[in-house]
């Protein structure tokens, strides 16, 4: 057990999605060489002053890699850390060492935040060093006591927003999953549907072939039609479909059933504008899920709402949605929830858009963009 439990940490690979090194982490490495140049300046009582300068002056910068290389990093700053030992350990010195060398806890949360399972095996052993050579030195139980507690809670702090991510990611994925998955089985019954008219036609035509060529060929003109938009949307249903999908397939719905969003509550009005016909069945779909996903949350999230407005609008290309309510907002500004954020991966599965947050003039907004030809564009990237 222990043997497969050490395999399972050397095989888990670095965090995925690392941060850029943002303006503020230069801001805090300069803060820090400036509060190190101070004390090792002002403070009466450093001991190793010129040892103790220097090794903080070259440590500190290793904060800005502590996510790209937190090894490295961690190597670089503990390794400062045993350099200070010397001191301690030759002349009797204790506690030898700036005071904003406590930056250093920062290396153990990024090391078990963002390295891969190896790195924070052996950054933990090179992290152990200093900190047993330290806490053994220091004759004191609080001491100990105290800097076993810091050190093991910037680790368990690393390894916990790394879990927390990790769930996060799965969560989502699971999310996107499924959302495909419904997708996949609206395309199915778009697909069947034209099937089922190609057929009815094929019929007809065959019937009306021998006494009224005319319609037999009006017939085919129709087959070639729904057989090349069946095509279109099959190819479409193949980017999506996960393998082993079986499932019952409910109704589809459409544009024409935004009207049914009244009934869940008597502030939602329903506008639409522009062209809306003719759309594709898995556009129409996508318009009135975002559309009932939104509404939904804005007459269970927000405080004091007096109308929720729904606003469909057909232009040049796209179709256009807007959900909008006027309530005080009860959900976090950053945060989206899972309902929305399946919205978001329908929109984008079918070539558009969708986006969430509060409005600048009050309230929550959700907005869409979705194309209207989404299945001919996308069946152009599908290999033939």
């Amino acid at each position: 057990m222990p043997t497969a439990f050490v395999r399972s940490i050397l095989a888990e690979p670095r965090a995925p999605d690392l941060p850029a090194r943002a303006w503020w982490d230069w801001a805090l490495v300069a803060a820090l060489l400036v509060a190190a140049a101070a004390e090792a300046t002002f403070r009466a009582d450093v001991p190793a002053r010129p040892l103790a300068t220097v090794v903080a002056l070259l440590v500190i910068p290793a904060l800005l890699w502590r996510r790209t290389h937190p090894l490295r990093a961690t190597a670089i700053g503990f390794g400062g850390a045993m350099v200070m030992h010397v001191p301690m350990l030759v002349d009797g010195i204790a506690n030898a060492g700036l005071n904003t060398m406590v930056c250093l806890l920062l290396l153990p949360y990024a090391l078990y935040r963002w390295a891969s399972g190896r790195e924070a095996l052996i950054g933990t052993a090179i992290v152990a060093v200093p900190a047993v050579l330290g806490l053994a030195t220091s004759g004191n139980l609080g001491d100990v006591i105290g800097g076993t507690t810091v050190l093991v809670a910037a680790f368990a702090l690393g390894a916990a927003m790394r879990y927390r991510a990790v769930a996060r990611q799965r969560e989502v994925q699971q999310v996107r999953t499924l959302e495909r998955g419904e997708l996949a089985r609206e395309l199915h019954d778009t697909v069947a549907h034209h099937v089922s008219a190609i057929a009815i036609q094929a019929q007809a035509g065959r019937a009306v072939a021998a006494i009224d060529p005319a319609s037999a060929v009006e017939a085919l003109a129709v087959i070639e039609a729904e057989a090349s938009r069946t095509l279109h949307e099959m190819r479409t249903m193949v980017r999506v479909l996960r393998d082993g999908e079986v499932a019952d397939y409910a109704p589809q719905r459409g544009i024409a059933d935004l009207d049914e969003l009244t009934r869940m509550s008597p502030l939602v009005r329903v506008h639409r504008d522009g062209d809306l016909a003719d759309l594709p069945q898995p556009v129409e779909t996508a318009v009135y899920r975002i559309c009932q996903e939104a509404v939904t949350n804005a007459i269970r999230h927000p405080l004091n709402a007096t109308s929720v407005t729904v606003e469909v609008t057909g232009d040049v290309g796209v179709v256009r949605l807007r959900v909008h309510d006027d309530g005080e907002a009860a959900r976090p500004a950053t945060t989206v929830g899972y309902g929305l954020l399946g919205m978001a991966e329908r929109a984008k599965l079918l070539g558009g858009v969708c986006q969430a947050g509060p409005d600048p003039t009050g309230g929550w907004t959700v907005e869409a963009t979705l194309p209207r030809e989404m299945a001919r564009e996308m069946a152009r990237e599908v290999p033939q």
